[in-house]
């Protein structure tokens, strides 16, 4: 493996954790904007903040990593993806920002009408940022990111691809989280809560899985390389994503709650895993390779070096904190 391909994977490796720990916390946001009302939906809510409360600021961590890794080894694509793509990127950014505001503040409000407007907030910008995000990879995947950065600011990402995109990350986001709210809220021996939770779970997960395999069409024609590479070297992941998803249905339906939490990973790792390998060679499709693109040989080593610094540093701090909020009972207080 050569030596930007390396860093690539380490790249991408960032980007499949972000999607996955960040992705199951952006999704909680649909869950909670469909909880119901104050009363009614006071129960699901403290499920959210006790799910993700711990952990939310935590899994930004690998955003950042993605973002300095990128810039710091790609720093050419990087220049042009965000000059290209200046509006979903600053979208998506505001919608961080206001979730991680209105999360907190949500908590201490003086009134009960604060603490609806800040939870609107919190659930509305948990589905925008990861809708922006999709809309990113979108136009990076169909090739409308110019090497020179100079693409248009609107058009290069209001296109089938990236709105599928966008939907296709909101989707699974929130069939994720739906399935680890199921499973939080079964351990905790609240059984209505996991029963509805069971049953808004089931309907993501099939809206989601009918528009992934449905944005198959589209990119076909709006995203032919893209779409080259998935229904060539990246087709097992694809037919892997398809199967592990429906084996996530069928195990929340039977009530598997645990074991649906593992196969849900898989399918949405599945569906990240085969949109980097149907873009591979790329990091700008069709206009900049990764070879093409990586920087000084000394610039690659070194960061190579600190991703394994990190790795034994932070690692094993994240998964022990993950270990304690899974650990952890809650009561609605």
């Amino acid at each position: 493996m050569s030596l930007p391909l390396l860093v690539a994977a380490a790249l991408f490796a960032g980007v499949l954790a972000y999607g996955l720990f960040g992705g199951a916390d952006f999704g909680s946001g649909l869950f909670d904007l469909t909880a119901g009302g104050s009363s009614r939906g006071a129960e699901l809510r403290t499920l959210v903040d006790h799910s993700i409360g711990p952990v939310w600021e935590a899994n930004h961590v690998w955003l950042i990593y993605v973002l300095v890794t990128w810039w710091t080894a790609f720093p050419a694509t990087f220049a042009a993806a965000t000059h290209t793509l200046f509006v979903p990127f600053l979208l998506a950014l505001l919608g961080i920002v206001l979730r991680g505001a209105a999360f907190a503040f949500r908590k201490y409000s003086g009134t009960l009408a604060q603490a609806r407007l800040f939870g609107a907030v919190f659930a509305g910008s948990s589905l925008i940022a990861p809708f922006f995000f999709g809309t990113i990879a979108g136009a990076i995947a169909s090739g409308r990111v110019p090497a020179d950065g100079r693409g248009d600011l609107w058009a290069s990402w209001l296109t089938p691809t990236s709105l599928f995109g966008g939907a296709i990350a909101v989707g699974t986001c929130s069939f994720l989280a739906g399935v680890f709210l199921t499973a939080d809220a079964e351990r905790a021996a609240h059984t209505g809560l996991a029963a509805t939770l069971r049953r808004r779970t089931l309907a993501v997960g099939l809206v989601t899985g009918v528009v992934v395999f449905a944005a198959l069409v589209p990119i076909s024609h709006d995203a032919p390389t893209l779409s080259d590479g998935l229904t060539g070297r990246a087709a097992p992941l694809v037919v892997l994503s398809g199967l592990a998803g429906a084996g996530t249905l069928l195990l929340v339906a039977r009530r598997r709650f645990s074991v649906a939490r593992l196969t849900a990973v898989t399918a949405v790792a599945a569906v990240l895993l085969g949109w980097g390998v149907g873009q591979y060679p790329w990091l700008l499709v069709d206009q900049v390779t990764i070879a093409e693109g990586a920087g000084a040989d000394a610039t690659l080593v070194a960061l190579l070096v600190a991703v394994g610094l990190a790795a034994v540093l932070v690692l094993p701090a994240l998964a022990y904190l993950f270990r304690l909020t899974q650990s952890e009972r809650w009561t609605q207080g």
